[in-house]
């Protein structure tokens, strides 16, 4: 079994994949996996919902709807199965709606690195559309649900080339807070006295 830290450095966006996918009995187990990340109150504010077959067909027909075009976009084409990920906001006087928006992104995310994981090609695709009402109507959104985007899942094609990614630079983006750097002796005396 790989590494967590091995999975999150090998994880690539696969735009291209086969028609393969995986069951629904491999995503329910995907899915309760994804459903542990950090969660303020244990409130599950997301649902996940599953587009095969023709469900992708009227998608395509939402998305044009949304863009005001006649027809239907061959976008949710692109893969054989689309997971789409759904805030789900509940009212909390503890729990922020950003916060339960994140709780939402993190099941996203943390999806999509075990559908790798399992062998799944995946990208998290979005677009303006996902907050169109056409596109919502068709997903059966309620009123403090959002989209927030597809995760496109197959099979890796065979010959694929490794991914591109360069590594992150940790230290463009890590540094610790501002103040810590300039406590004077004075401060740490007054608080040694109050202690």
């Amino acid at each position: 079994m790989t590494s967590a830290l091995e999975a999150v450095r090998s994880r690539r966006s696969w735009s291209k994949v086969t028609d393969a996918a995986p069951t629904r009995a491999e995503l329910l187990t995907l899915v309760s996996a994804a459903g542990r990340v950090a969660d303020h109150s244990s409130m599950e504010p997301w649902r996940v919902i599953e587009l095969r077959g023709s469900d992708r067909e009227r998608l395509g027909r939402a998305i044009n709807k949304a863009e005001g075009q006649g027809g239907s976009s061959s976008k949710p084409l692109r893969a054989p199965l689309l997971l789409a990920v759904v805030a789900t906001y509940r009212k909390s006087d503890k729990v922020p709606r950003w916060e339960q928006e994140a709780v939402a992104s993190g099941v996203a995310h943390v999806l999509s690195l075990l559908l790798d994981e399992a062998g799944w090609g995946v990208i998290w695709r979005t677009g303006h559309y996902t907050r169109s009402k056409a596109v919502a109507k068709l997903h059966g959104l309620a009123k403090n649900e959002e989209l927030m985007g597809w995760l496109y899942v197959g099979g890796k094609p065979p010959k694929a080339r490794p991914g591109r990614r360069k590594v992150v630079d940790a230290r463009r983006h890590f540094s610790r807070l501002p103040s810590a750097k300039r406590v004077d002796e004075r401060d740490l005396s007054e608080l040694d006295a109050q202690a």
